[in-house]
């Protein structure tokens, strides 16, 4: 026990004129959700009044659309392609723990990262850092960066750095079940309250709790909020109060969301309250950041109803929102408040970026990170409190998303983006047409909504920057995503080697992936189900000796006004492997395609069959 106390005298004095560090994270809150930042109709009185107090940053940004990812970044200082924690998937099982790309069927045209879902236990988190250095050590709210399935497990707040976790639910994606008491997504009993108190009015008490008892000592305190983060429900008398002066013309103007903006300001106020009345304002450091942008879209069920039709924020005048890798997907809210060091009621537009914050609040308590490890971010500290920022560019990779939700979250796509100075380059993965990427450039001096892409018009700065993500990708061994290539094949079976190929009046085997047919009867062919209900194109592979003409036939459905077969010819050339392409100007619905071979008697081969309905995804039967 005295060698013990030994051991702390030495942490204790060293820590005891650092400055604590109160870090408060909101979840999905967008760039213009607090009345600091823009907003007429959202009430954030408390964040306000602490942003009058400290700096706010105007072109700060996550490292990540999504949570999780940022999250990581925070407590490693390294991007989400340098960790592969890329999708908030955190509470899943089961464990990921190797950067790959998705395995997928022939229904994915694009090979997505499989992202990491645990922040592995042997980075040196900033809690760790901090806690080394005798800071007390606390994380409130939501983590999502893994749970433990197994006591050989570590990778929940108390396995990261942190002393103590409220109200301990690592495995928890948000708050389940909704916000009110009582909170079916804390598995602790002993946490009860009233029905309906908001768990942020919980938190932040048992944080002002933690604050009052740790004034005499240094402390690093993470207010990670759950809000506003779906599910989307709230107080009834908010609500009630944003309904009254909700106004359509308001891009902002769904009350539900606005209530539960509301109860996050209430939680910061109790948060800032509790450090004036500990008397230790001049010595804290209080971040306040959000993890992505706002959820610009409609939400999905709200409780109570009446709200679902109505998009939960707007992220105007940046271009969508939280998933997306335009504006609105990364750009934050960010103030900091370090009274006598952070210029009160100042704004900045340096380029700030959360990886940053591990060497950046190191500085600020005056450590360093241990030597050995790898960081992305830089210190800011100087930057923050007025002087110049070394930072000139930010990098997002985000190797996820797909067409189908791009089109409801604008820019939910697979890709990686580089902002340098005012321009930002986004490199989209495999999705033009030809599969190759597609790249869009914008200024954002003077079109901030990224509405118009000059790509084409400036090639040699498209290639300059391309070239930036290029080798970031390289740098931090990066998960790219890529064109599936069994995307739209059909796949074979031991029971059915032909795919579904049926064979009339010939015989037909599949040998080391070609499918070779034989006339046995006049007319051979070889039939597949079609569905088509409009013009298609059929090509494939061929090989035959002499070769031939043939046909391709679309079989009418019964129901069909046409009546008849339709025939399109073909001709095969002798002795050699051709790619035969057959326009099918179909205007009924055809029910069955048959291929009909060159040569009623003479072995043919063929590779493969690709049937491509016109504005559809292409069928192929790779044999």
């Amino acid at each position: 026990m005295r060698l013990f106390a030994l051991f702390l005298a030495p942490l204790a004095a060293l820590a005891a004129d650092k400055p604590n560090v109160v870090f408060i994270l909101a979840d999905d809150l967008g760039a213009h959700d607090l009345g600091c930042f823009g907003s007429t109709f959202y009430e954030t009185p408390n964040i306000d009044r602490l942003a009058k107090r400290g700096t706010r940053f105007t072109q700060a940004y996550a490292a990540s659309p999504l949570c999780s990812p940022t999250r990581s970044s925070i407590l490693v200082g390294q991007y989400p392609a340098r960790t592969g924690i890329t999708a908030p998937v955190c509470h899943i099982n089961p464990i990921y723990l190797n950067k790959e790309l998705t395995k997928e069927g022939p229904n994915a045209r694009l090979l997505v990262a499989n992202s990491v879902s645990r922040l592995k236990p042997e980075y040196f988190t900033l809690a760790e850092a901090l806690k080394e250095a005798g800071y007390a050590t606390a994380h409130f709210g939501k983590w999502h960066l893994g749970h433990n399935l197994k006591p050989a497990d570590h990778y929940e707040p108390m396995d990261q750095g942190f002393d103590s976790d409220f109200p301990h639910a690592p495995n928890a994606a948000g708050p389940g079940g909704g916000y009110l008491a009582p909170w079916k997504f804390i598995k602790d009993p002993t946490i009860t309250d009233d029905v309906g108190v908001n768990i942020e009015d919980r938190m932040s008490k048992e944080a002002a709790k933690y604050i009052a008892a740790h004034k005499d000592k240094p402390f690093y305190l993470n207010y990670w909020a759950y809000s506003v983060h779906s599910p989307w429900n709230a107080r009834a008398d908010y609500i009630e109060h944003f309904k009254s002066k909700a106004d359509p013309k308001n891009p902002q103007h769904n009350a539900l969301y606005a209530a539960m903006v509301k109860s996050l300001d209430d939680g910061v106020g109790r948060i800032v309250q509790a450090i004036d009345d500990a008397g230790i304002a001049d010595n804290t450091i209080i971040v306040f950041y959000s993890d992505n942008g706002g959820y610009a879209y409609p939400p999905k069920k709200t409780d109570p109803d009446g709200y679902a039709d109505i998009p939960a924020t707007s992220n105007l005048p940046l271009r969508s929102g939280k998933a997306s890798l335009y504006e609105g997907g990364t750009r934050e809210p960010f103030i900091l408040a370090w009274p006598g060091k952070a210029k009160a009621g100042a704004t900045s537009d340096i380029l700030f970026q959360t990886v940053d914050f591990y060497p950046t609040l190191l500085s600020f308590v005056g450590l360093k990170p241990h030597d050995g490890i790898k960081l992305d971010g830089l210190d800011q500290s100087k930057a923050l409190l007025g002087g110049d920022s070394p930072r000139d560019r930010v990098f997002c990779h985000f190797p996820h998303g797909n067409a189908a939700r791009d089109a409801v979250m604008d820019g939910f796509y697979a890709g990686t983006y580089v902002r340098k100075g005012d321009w930002k380059l986004l490199r989209f993965y495999a999705r033009n047409d030809d599969g190759s990427d597609d790249l869009e450039l914008y200024d954002l001096k003077n079109d901030l909504g990224e509405r118009r892409n000059l790509a084409k018009e400036k090639p040699e700065l498209v290639k300059e920057l391309n070239e930036l993500i290029t080798d970031f990708l390289k740098d931090t061994e990066a998960v790219i995503p890529k064109l599936n290539p069994a995307f739209g094949k059909v796949i074979a079976t031991p029971k059915d080697p032909l795919m579904g190929w049926k064979n009339r009046n010939c015989a037909a085997s599949v040998k080391d992936s070609i499918l070779t047919a034989k006339g046995t009867g006049p007319s051979p062919f070889l039939g597949i189900g079609a569905n088509l209900t409009g013009p298609a194109k059929v090509t494939f592979r061929l090989r035959t000796a002499t070769g031939g003409e043939g046909h391709i036939d679309l079989v009418p459905t019964a129901a069909s006004k046409t009546a008849e077969i339709i025939a399109f010819p073909y001709s095969a050339k002798p002795g050699e492997w051709q790619d035969i392409t057959v326009d099918l100007p179909n205007k009924g619905a055809a029910a069955i395609m048959r291929l009909y071979l060159p040569h009623a008697s003479e072995a043919v081969d063929i590779d493969w069959v690709e049937l491509k309905p016109a504005g559809a995804k292409a069928r192929r039967w790779d044999f």
